[in-house]
């Protein structure tokens, strides 16, 4: 066998902590592949626990599921490898497998997670988008969950503006749910879905808790939009500040259920969010941020009316009418592309209408 098999059989056992506790503490994987019974007895495995483990290693077929990744394009990334991501060897328990479908690439990038509730508010589903927009488009990967609500809504600003990583609570090969099925293959075009279990692995309740630790290891920064106290972000939330990693959460009703999770971390000092760019600027992607906004400007000087735009508010701050009369152009198209500029950071409303560079 490869090294690499011997990963694939561990991974055949889905989630096991003590186990993967074990790789990380540099135990030779293929001292448990080959003889398990000797060596998780050796460690303080139960009979149990080593009459399992041992029968789903042996009756595990690497070659088949090499095979089939092969054959949809999903690249394999074992523990140990160059192309495993540092990030997640600040785990407890990393995963000694990766399926990665789309651009590998991104897991070398910076990332701010944005997750929160699946039955989101048109508040939280508004917020999670903007946000999405304006981090991805100043060049940072967003990454979420792909459930349904504000992951998904997440996902789809990323996507639309740059790039975006979804991590799966089921095979790689199982887009969950049914509903985001089409964002789930507009992110293999676009962006990169990963997954730590087998391909085929139905997305079973206790699968995503777990799921959520790579969001939290991999973000630089986790943005909760809204949550209710008991809820899947609030654990993505105390994991990532286990890990030292910022969290940020954006402020909801006081009366809404859907906001006590998000307002309680506020209270416990986590770290306000109001805008995309703030958060971005919080962690200190200052530089990114700017190279980001230099590369999109000079694009937009060369082509169309938004440059234009952002000439014009060089010297002084002016309304949407008065950019319109000095540029020649209609109110209605002036409208629409400062909000762009907007929505981007790229230009701020001030008092009295008048818009401002950002």
């Amino acid at each position: 066998m490869q090294n690499s098999d011997y990963y694939l059989t561990l991974a055949s056992v889905y989630y096991n902590q003590k186990l993967f506790h074990l790789i990380k503490e540099g135990i030779p994987v293929e001292e448990i592949v080959v003889n398990p019974e000797k060596t998780l007895k050796e460690f303080g495995f139960s009979p149990t626990e080593i009459n399992s483990l041992t029968r789903k290693i042996s009756e595990f077929n690497p070659e088949r599921v090499k095979e089939h990744c092969s054959n949809l394009g999903i690249k394999i990334v074992t523990f140990g490898e160059k192309r495993y991501p540092e990030r997640l060897l600040h785990l407890y328990d990393p995963p000694v497998v990766l399926f990665c479908w789309g651009n590998l690439e991104l897991l070398k990038t910076p990332m701010v997670g944005i997750v929160g509730a699946r039955r989101a508010s048109s508040y939280g589903l508004k917020v999670a988008r903007t946000f999405a927009e304006e981090i991805a488009g100043a060049g940072i990967t967003v990454i979420s969950g792909l459930a349904r609500g504000i992951d998904g809504e997440a996902h789809r600003g990323a996507v639309s503006a740059g790039a975006t990583v979804a991590v799966l609570g089921s095979g790689i090969d199982v887009p969950y749910p049914r509903e985001n099925e089409n964002l789930y293959r507009e992110i293999i075009q676009k962006g990169l879905i990963i997954s730590e279990f087998l391909p085929g692995t139905m997305p079973l309740p206790y699968l995503f808790p777990i799921r959520n630790r790579l969001i939290a290891a991999l973000a630089e920064g986790i943005v909760v939009v809204e949550a209710a106290l008991k809820s899947g972000s609030l654990i993505t939330a105390r994991i990532a500040l286990e890990l030292g990693r910022e969290v940020f959460a954006v402020p909801g009703m006081i009366t809404s259920p859907l906001s006590a999770g998000s307002n309680l971390l506020l209270k416990d000092g986590a770290r306000i969010a109001l805008k995309g760019t703030e958060v971005i600027e919080e962690l200190g992607f200052g530089t990114l941020f700017s190279n980001s906004f230099a590369a999109q400007k000079s694009k937009q000087e060369a082509f169309g009316l938004a440059g234009k735009i952002l000439e014009v508010l060089v010297n002084e701050d002016l309304t949407v009418e008065e950019i319109a009369y000095r540029l020649n152009a209609h109110v209605s198209e002036v409208l629409r592309e400062i909000s762009f500029l907007e929505i981007k950071g790229f230009v701020k409303k001030q008092f009295g209408g008048k818009f401002t560079r950002g």
